[in-house]
């Protein structure tokens, strides 16, 4: 038989498994179960609940995960031989906990009967709150002043205290939910609990994920004493181990082949977090690359050989070794929709009219182009802010300044977190534009690249991190993540842009 290597990433939305076939470079199968349309009966919208009476409160169901799991299962076996598959592997939304009451819950499944119906029994807790959710910032300035401030939370977890990081989820539930947290004997995440499915073991969180917690020591990569003791009672005793995101958790179970036909030798690699398994599906696992996904919300995370721990950034664990920084920023595709909007343009205009034959001027035009409150770095906000600007200036100019703003900022962050990458790779709708991709070129002066094929990045990921048992990461992203160069830095821009920079900074960073 061919090795066949799966892929499984469970979002927000949606439930994805992409099936590989390493010794002829192709993708063989993806399919995909939309959590809101195929699953009606969970009432959820876009995969989540939100409490009518608090639309802080933001959950999802794990049964509902499980069904579409085998959902999932029955539409990739229409197509593949699932005994063909040698290991599977797999991401999860980050940060969504799930709680049971007992840690044998994956042991002893019955045949004759579905996930969802073996499990129910085993929770404690029916709804998993999710990454969404942002009711619990009592909770972290809770356990921020118990652990001894934010300063050495953040040394310790690579994170100041996150509303949506697991961590301040779990508190909150130990206070206003105590007989549940009493009853739980384990906390998984969602990655950890549907890796538990797959290999009928109790599975361990792994490094990535586990750094989404604000518990994890991301120095040494263990539970945190301190950290546990400002969240809940004997919190120790409710987690899983941690493990490293190569590591084996264990054979195929005996329930899944028995049910979907997979092989018994099969492999179950170790889940992690959405966003580190994108890192490896992007192409952008070794030191020097980065990622900027230009979407609701731009995000650029990138390898990093060393921990340097930064108050607007996240720093995860990389699943191929070292460390990974995340740089979430709000005003992103919503924010260039509701300029183009001001400017009364259509996107044509936007994102190439406005560019054609430009170059950068050495003036002192800038823009803060936030049309909400910041979070890299924190800056309340209510709309554009114009510096030099007169009633004589063109759209045009103001289009590419409120452009140049947004990159400006991407790179001083990541200046600060000190990553400035060798090469970067665009995604997301807006990676398109040619002014915006040529305008990350000439700010961070680095060749941009772009997907030559696109595919679920995070699911991708998984099955190239099942596939590295038996293949090099390096040959599985040559094969895997083509890129195709979009655009090179011009020397005469990046001497403006330098000089830019640096007063962008010092207008709208000094003593905000």
């Amino acid at each position: 038989m061919r090795p066949l290597y799966l892929g499984i990433d469970a979002s927000t939305q949606s439930m994805t498994g992409i099936v590989i076939d390493c010794e002829n470079s192709t993708v063989l199968a993806s399919e995909s179960v939309n959590f809101e349309r195929e699953l009606p009966e969970y009432e959820t919208s876009a995969g989540v609940r939100t409490a009518k009476d608090n639309p802080l409160v933001v959950w999802s169901y794990p049964l509902m995960w499980l069904d579409a799991l085998e959902m999932l299962f029955k539409k990739i076996s229409a197509s593949i031989n699932m005994g063909d598959i040698s290991a599977v592997s797999g991401s999860g939304q980050q940060h969504a906990t799930v709680w049971l009451n007992s840690d044998m819950a994956f042991s002893s499944l019955d045949f004759s009967k579905s996930l969802s119906d073996n499990i129910g029994y085993f929770l404690s807790r029916k709804e998993s709150p999710v990454w969404m959710d942002a009711s619990t910032s009592v909770e972290c300035s809770e356990m921020s002043d118990s652990a001894g401030g934010a300063s050495k939370v953040l040394q310790k977890t690579g994170s100041i205290m996150t509303e949506r990081f697991s961590g301040a989820q779990i508190r909150k539930i130990s206070k206003f939910e105590p007989k549940i947290y009493e009853a739980t004997k384990r906390i998984h995440l969602n990655s950890s609990f549907i890796c538990s499915i797959l290999s009928g073991l109790d599975s361990p969180i792994d490094f990535c994920d586990g750094a989404g917690m604000n518990l994890m020591n991301i120095n040494d990569f263990s539970w945190d004493s301190e950290m546990l003791d400002s969240c809940a009672p004997n919190l120790i005793a409710k987690l899983p181990k941690l493990a490293s995101a190569s590591s084996v958790a264990g054979n195929i179970s005996q329930y899944l082949c028995n049910k979907y036909g997979f092989d018994r030798n099969a492999k179950v690699v170790v889940f992690t977090g959405d966003n580190p398994s994108s890192l490896v599906g992007i192409g952008a696992s070794s030191e020097g690359a980065a990622a900027v996904s230009l979407g609701t919300s731009d995000t650029l995370f990138s390898s990093m050989e060393k921990f340097v721990p930064v108050e607007n950034a996240h720093i995860f664990s990389n699943p191929v070794g070292g460390y990974m920084g995340l740089l979430c920023f709000r005003n992103g595709s919503l924010a260039r929709d509701k300029f183009r909007e001001m400017m009364g343009v259509d996107w044509k205009f936007f994102d190439e009219t406005a560019f054609e034959n430009y170059a950068p001027k050495l003036d002192k035009k800038l823009i803060l182009p936030f049309f909400t409150d910041e979070i890299s770095p924190k800056i309340s906000a209510n709309g554009p802010v114009f510096v030099g600007f007169s009633s004589e200036d063109s759209k045009e100019s103001r289009i590419r300044n409120f452009i140049e703003g947004q990159v400006f900022n991407i790179y001083l962050q990541a200046q600060e977190m000190g990553n400035i990458p060798k090469k970067i790779i665009l995604t997301g709708g807006a990676s398109k534009s040619s002014g915006i991709a040529q305008t990350f070129a000439d700010v961070f002066g680095v060749e941009i690249y772009t997907l030559k094929t696109s595919q679920n990045s995070a699911a991708l990921g998984a099955a190239m991190r099942a596939a590295s048992c038996d293949y090099d990461m390096k040959f599985l992203e040559s094969k895997f993540c083509p890129l195709v160069r979009s655009k090179t830095p011009r020397i005469c821009a990046q001497q403006v842009y330098a000089h830019k920079l640096n007063l962008f900074r010092s207008t709208f960073y000094t003593n905000r």
